[in-house]
């Protein structure tokens, strides 16, 4: 990856506040806050949940879709 690149992925990351920025003269020193990534995740957990359990019902409704063919 090129400078600039790093640069711009580093300040959205910054932006969306997953990593907190502190400046000492030309020394930039960058910490990672996890806080959000909690939230986000928790949010991820409650619609896989949702999504597991849609698909199970539809494996057995093709399940027994097919055995019902044979």
């Amino acid at each position: 990856m090129t400078l600039p690149a790093i640069s711009k992925h580093l300040k959205m990351l910054e932006k969306s506040g997953l990593l907190n920025r502190r400046v000492e003269g030309r020394v930039h020193h960058l910490s990672l806050n996890a806080g959000p990534m909690q939230s986000a995740s928790e949010w991820l957990e409650t619609y896989r949940i949702f999504w597991q359990a849609s698909f199970d019902v539809l494996a057995r409704l093709v399940e027994d879709d097919a055995d019902s063919e044979s």
